[in-house]
């Protein structure tokens, strides 16, 4: 028997919250059981060639966790593959077949879910910060960013890369939706790569943020075509960044996960620790160190909807392949520095029904 059989999932029932609320979960969300013992670094949800939903992790414990999500909200705890250090990045093979886990100890390893077994397949100088399959029209590979300051392109079946090309700083966050990716770096370098047929860097674009970059996510046109990226910064602000703008007016920043201000007229600012795009409406969500999440509009420049502030700081999130689900995690993100860390505050990762929140704001 495989880790991935069919299961029923018995009636009708849909996804609907009916948690009560209370301050480890304001928002009245599902939790997943048997969270991560550690930080969580990152979520994917696996790819629409599975019919089932399932959720993977990758935590600082050193581990990966597979949940299947039921429509019920219910989650069961599929398995689990542990790294030598800590876990910064976590993907999906494009036939939900394999996951990749790129982790501190230099090392990406492949978890076949069929067989539950990991090999490793890309190494680097240094820790691994991001890992993205790459399905291509006429190839298929995994890319890794590392603090080694390189970009290495693997045939997971070969153990040399297929091409390195090296970064002007070490990478700090990437995306990959084909035929794009862009990689932001430290000293606030942005780079985009065109894809297609040999992976090649495309232009080099100036920060429009002024601090460390934290996140970024490519967006798609009316086409369906990548045609820009969000980017993240520490100090709390989103850009939304087109790579060839028709109107220069079209890129613009907007500040994001900022306290409303004191009495004394100080604000604090948060940064801001993952975006991801909705998969069928093209809206957005953000996530921060002040424990929120918040679902914007970029086209109609609004916010669609603001989270109540969990205990701890949101650390990452995904949306279900279809857009149904939009996953969470809670945990601390040493933004505060170790003297805020409490071992007793637990992880949490909760799941939340989406689709209606993220619809697009209508023209009035």
């Amino acid at each position: 028997m495989t880790m991935f059989s069919q299961s029923p999932l018995g009636g009708t029932s849909s996804f609907v919250q009916n948690t009560p609320a209370n301050t480890t979960n304001p928002m009245r969300d599902f939790e997943v059981t048997s969270p991560p013992d550690d930080s969580i670094s990152s979520l994917a949800f696996s790819p629409p060639a599975l019919q089932q939903n399932f959720l993977i992790a990758g935590s600082w414990d050193n581990n990966v966790r597979c949940w299947e999500v039921e429509q019920t909200g219910k989650t069961i705890p599929k398995s689990m593959q542990s790294m030598q250090g800590p876990v910064l990045d976590v993907c999906w093979s494009d036939d939900g077949t394999k996951v990749f886990m790129a982790s501190c100890d230099k090392q990406v390893k492949c978890w076949d879910l069929a067989s539950n077994q990991t090999v490793q397949v890309a190494q680097h100088d240094a820790p691994v910060k991001t890992c993205h399959w790459v399905k291509a029209p006429s190839y298929t590979c995994l890319m890794t960013g590392s603090w080694d300051k390189t970009l290495k392109f693997w045939d997971t079946r070969s153990p040399n890369p297929m091409l390195t090309i090296q970064l002007p700083e070490r990478c700090y966050c990437a995306d990959v939706d084909y035929p794009m990716a862009v990689v932001g770096t430290a000293g606030r370098g942005l780079v985009v790569y065109q894809l297609e047929n040999q992976p090649q860097e495309y232009k080099r674009i100036e920060s429009p943020l002024k601090y460390q970059h934290r996140c970024v996510s490519i967006f798609k046109d009316k086409k369906n075509l990548p045609a820009g990226f969000a980017l993240g910064s520490v100090e709390g602000r989103v850009a939304i960044q087109y790579v060839s703008p028709q109107n220069p007016k079209d890129n613009f920043t907007f500040k994001c996960h900022r306290s409303n201000g004191t009495p004394g007229g100080f604000q604090d600012i948060y940064a801001v620790n993952d975006i991801v795009f909705h998969p069928i409406h093209g809206t957005l969500a953000t996530v921060g160190s002040d424990g929120k999440f918040s679902f914007w509009d970029k086209d109609a420049r609004t916010k669609l909807k603001t989270s109540e502030a969990m205990e701890s700081p949101i650390t990452s999130c995904c949306f279900s392949s279809h857009g149904q689900i939009f996953a969470y995690s809670v945990s601390y993100d040493w933004s505060k520095g170790h003297e805020f860390y409490s071992p007793m505050k637990k992880n949490y990762i909760f799941l939340r029904s989406c689709f209606e929140d993220l619809k697009p704001r209508t023209k009035t």
